[in-house]
């Protein structure tokens, strides 16, 4: 009457996998608003901090570039230094990512979130 049943198991298995898989997901989400990364521009004239978010959070322009007729430049480098946070969290975020899969032991291909 019950035959077929055996599964259950495997399905309660699954499920377990799921929510911890779930759990960990979250957790790393979590971590990654607190990991900062640094992009710079013209020889660390200009920084950007942001989270592995990708959320700008600090930007630290040295005095000296500060000169009227230099804007242009000015404007360039500050662009240029938050392109390179942004891109250094993308990658840090990756790694991050690619750790959680790893750990949960799925295949490196695997790319998270599905």
């Amino acid at each position: 009457m019950f035959k077929g049943l055996g599964g259950l198991g495997d399905m309660a298995k699954m499920m377990a996998a799921a929510k911890d898989m779930q759990a960990k997901m979250a957790d790393m989400q979590e971590n990654l608003g607190k990991i900062t990364v640094t992009g710079e521009s013209g020889a660390g004239l200009v920084k950007a901090t942001a989270t592995a978010k990708g959320d700008l959070t600090g930007l630290d322009i040295d005095p000296s570039i500060f000169v009227a007729s230099e804007k242009e430049v000015v404007e360039d480098l500050i662009l240029a230094a938050i392109k390179d946070a942004q891109r250094r969290a993308q990658d840090r975020a990756q790694s991050e990512m690619a750790r959680v899969t790893q750990d949960l032991g799925l295949p490196p291909e695997m790319k998270l979130p599905f």
